[in-house]
């Protein structure tokens, strides 16, 4: 791609993504907002986070212990931190942290 390429891609990406972000205020402005959008509102960060918690674990083989045990920990560790301190950011930090350790070092 040339730079007139990219520049073009840019615009396209940011256009889309302003336009995605503006239009519920568009469509529902002056309006109330359906209720089934207000449930599929509430119910999206945790089908998002089912989403992720999938990704992450698609790789993981049951077959040995080494395969696993560094994910059910890691993940653990997310659970545990994001309840004792309910801070997202310090809970991906720690599982991530841990996880390399677990694979690096130990498993």
């Amino acid at each position: 791609m040339n730079g007139t390429q990219v520049f073009l891609a840019i615009l396209v990406i940011a256009a889309v993504t302003a336009l995605l972000r503006f239009l519920p205020f568009l469509l529902f402005s002056g309006r109330k907002t359906p209720d089934w959008l207000i449930r599929f509102g509430g119910l999206l960060p945790y089908a998002a986070m089912g989403m992720l918690v999938v990704y992450c674990l698609k790789g993981v083989t049951f077959g040995a212990l080494p395969g696993f045990l560094p994910a059910l920990i890691a993940g653990a560790v997310v659970v545990g931190s994001y309840v004792w301190k309910k801070n997202t950011l310090v809970s991906i930090i720690g599982g991530t942290v841990c996880y390399m350790v677990l694979v690096q070092f130990v498993f």
